[in-house]
């Protein structure tokens, strides 16, 4: 079955502005196909598997990680540039690449570094470390620092879920900073959450940490979702119709945002990526009735998932062991592998310790707070 054209505000790989360095056109692949194949080989992407989503590994070996959880973003989101008629290659690159410059321990490592970076003068997101990982730190060509991505994949890392202004980030000034991103962007803040929200319920399941009664009652979508399944399948296994409860959630999310996303194209009057850009608001966004059902559900998960117990103990201790390595590199940064302590002498210190300790995996993290700073001082 041949694909579908794009629509005329899609964002045409052959309008591209192209990369920093200019390289030739590859016989078989788009520039936007290549840039997400330059992200799912580089090192950055592969160091996600070891990186915590919101579980350890200590309840499960089926919970997701940081790359199971982008694979899963890739995938709603291929599926919803391709109902929408926009680039489902330039969707799927960014995708791929938008968790990219996580530190270990999901968010709450990110707002620990951001504390002590902050304390130094400076700051840390995630987003503009992941331009810094493709810019610079990836270093596996001879003819270019980074992954030399084009244009749009780079103001997609930044721009996909949040607007910077120029005034307070000047050096992202190339990035088109008052302008509203490519469609293709504006999708990936949006299926991260369905994708997140319901695999979290997934995997609470999964932990017994789930009070499915309590669900129902607090989020009337799963509730619906639940009822409607128990009636076709009364005597179901209660784990399939769970399942089946949270596939359809997932459907409706995703469905709604394809749906409400092309009304509110249509509505603008949009006929090309430039009237895209010139919008006061982004067209891409759930309907308001789905945007309370999302919201019920991020309030569920945020009262009775993320601040459990079980999960909070792995959380600060986690996040304790990263403060203090971060603390011992800004006092001993001699102790970091030669290229970090060489650069620690010529440049900002707590910059080159925070880009060091972002790059770290879970695991490599914690067996260096043991080696360095003893068992005690790190999780078990």
């Amino acid at each position: 079955m041949a694909a579908m054209p794009l629509e005329s505000y899609a964002m045409d790989v052959r309008r591209s502005r192209g990369r920093r360095y200019p390289e030739p056109p590859h016989p078989y692949r788009t520039d936007y196909a290549r840039d997400r194949d330059r992200v799912i080989h580089s090192r950055a992407f592969r160091r996600l598997e070891a990186k915590t989503q919101v579980f350890t590994m200590r309840f499960s070996d089926h919970f997701r990680n940081r790359l199971t959880h982008t694979l899963e973003v890739a995938q709603i989101a291929r599926t919803v540039a391709g109902a929408l008629h926009i680039n489902a290659e330039l969707a799927e690159a960014l995708a791929l690449v938008h968790d990219i410059g996580h530190p270990p321990f999901g968010h709450a490592g990110e707002h620990r570094l951001d504390a002590r970076m902050r304390e130094n003068g400076g700051r840390f997101d995630h987003n503009l470390h992941a331009l810094r990982i493709v810019e610079q730190f990836e270093q596996r060509y001879l003819d270019f620092p980074g992954l030399n991505l084009t244009f749009e994949a780079r103001e997609g890392i930044i721009k996909h879920s949040r607007d910077y202004s120029a005034d307070q980030f000047p050096e992202l000034r190339e990035y088109l900073l008052d302008e509203r991103p490519p469609l293709e962007a504006q999708i990936i803040d949006l299926v991260d959450e369905i994708a997140y929200n319901t695999a979290d319920l997934d995997d609470a399941f999964e932990a017994h940490l789930l009070d499915l009664d309590r669900l129902r009652a607090e989020v009337p979508l799963f509730d619906a979702a639940f009822a409607e399944v128990d009636r076709r399948h009364p005597h179901g296994r209660h784990q399939l119709k769970f399942n089946e409860a949270l596939k359809r959630v997932l459907d409706r999310l995703a469905t709604d945002l394809i749906e409400n996303t092309r009304r509110e194209v249509e509505a603008s009057g949009v006929e090309n990526v430039e009237d895209v850009r010139r919008q006061a608001e982004r067209l891409a966004g759930f309907s308001q009735q789905a945007g309370r059902d999302n919201a019920s559900l991020k309030k569920f998960l945020n009262q009775h998932l993320y601040s459990d117990p079980a999960i909070a103990e792995d959380r600060d201790r986690s996040v304790a062991a990263l403060d203090a390595l971060f603390c011992f590199y800004l006092d001993h940064p001699d102790r970091m592998p030669r290229y970090h302590a060489d650069l620690a002498q010529h440049e900002a210190r707590h910059q080159v310790v925070c880009d060091y300790i972002a790059g770290m995996t879970d695991h490599f993290l914690l067996r260096q707070c043991r080696e360095l700073l003893g068992a005690a001082a790190s999780p078990a």
